[in-house]
């Protein structure tokens, strides 16, 4: 049996990102009434099917809720999705019917950046496949560096792969020392080097990043080799905290899945200026949501 809708308003915040997207549905007192996810909702793989995915899971956090589906034309959403920056995506989502009372549509790092600091200003550092320095200041909106890998992107996940790949190579040829850890990169390709220059025909950014785990290993191990590759991007993400900082963000987070292993390696300034993380990125998202219903009113 479905539930009765609230007297006051619904919100959802979603985070649509390269991997999947995740969408928490609350009251107009904060209180949670339920979660969706589904998958990937970058607008790399389009307006229509990244929508998709926001729509599937918001409906599944409508469904955990006890609401019946149709209750989405009650709801205030705000949206973050990788992607925003490209040319033309906020026109084409503008074209783009919803199923929402309203919908705010925002980049994926705004809404990490917003709940992050509690929606105060703030900067954010995001190191996983890819990098990104963020940060809202007096309501403006800073952007250093996340213009997508190979050209951008430095110290991610995507740029450990490459820096490995290449310097396994070099090693191979007796250019640099061979190390436990270059061995280890070239069995990945049977030490075949032409193995690995067909794989990188084909491999995305996603792939590149699955070498950062043993990279990461290989450096805390004391890997010269790998550890002149973690030094070299510990000094980009050291370059993106200092820009935002100069930028006047008062506080700046660092967050993605290599956050915590690159924060070591980061310079001693670097590690003094950031702050824990209040909150995520559908918190960001739902405090968007009840901004616009606020500002609306």
């Amino acid at each position: 049996m479905n539930a009765a809708l609230p007297s006051g308003p619904l919100f959802v915040g979603v985070d649509g990102g390269g991997t999947g997207c995740r969408a928490r549905l609350e009251n107009a007192e904060g209180r949670l009434l339920g979660t969706g996810i589904a998958g990937p909702a970058t607008l790399r793989i389009g307006v229509e099917c990244a929508l998709a995915e926001v729509e599937k899971a918001c409906r599944g956090a409508l469904e955990e809720s006890g609401f019946d589906s149709g209750a989405l034309s009650s709801v205030h959403a705000a949206v973050g999705l990788a992607g925003m920056g490209r040319k033309g995506s906020r026109e084409a989502l503008a074209r783009h019917s919803h199923p929402f009372h309203s919908v705010v549509y925002a980049h994926d790092a705004t809404i990490a950046c917003i709940g992050a600091h509690g929606a105060r200003d703030g900067g954010i550092i995001i190191v996983g496949t890819g990098s990104i320095g963020f940060a809202v200041v007096g309501g403006r909106e800073i952007r250093v560096g996340g213009y997508g890998f190979p050209i951008s992107d430095e110290g991610s996940g995507a740029d450990l792969g490459l820096h490995a790949i290449r310097l396994a190579l070099r090693a191979h040829d007796e250019r640099v020392i061979n190390t436990g850890f270059t061995r280890d990169v070239m069995t990945r390709f049977r030490g075949d080097p032409f193995e690995a220059v067909a794989w990188t025909d084909r491999a995305t950014a996603t792939d590149y990043a699955t070498f950062a785990p043993l990279v990461m290993r290989h450096a805390d191990d004391g890997d010269q080799i790998a550890r002149r590759i973690v030094r070299d991007a510990a000094e980009q993400i050291d370059e993106l905290i200092r820009r935002l900082s100069e930028c006047g963000a008062p506080r700046i987070a660092l967050l993605g899945g290599l956050a915590s292993s690159m924060r070591q390696w980061l310079a001693p300034d670097v590690q003094r200026r950031l702050v824990a993380v209040e909150g995520d990125a559908v918190d960001g998202a739902l405090h968007l949501a009840r901004r616009a219903v606020l500002k609306g009113r």
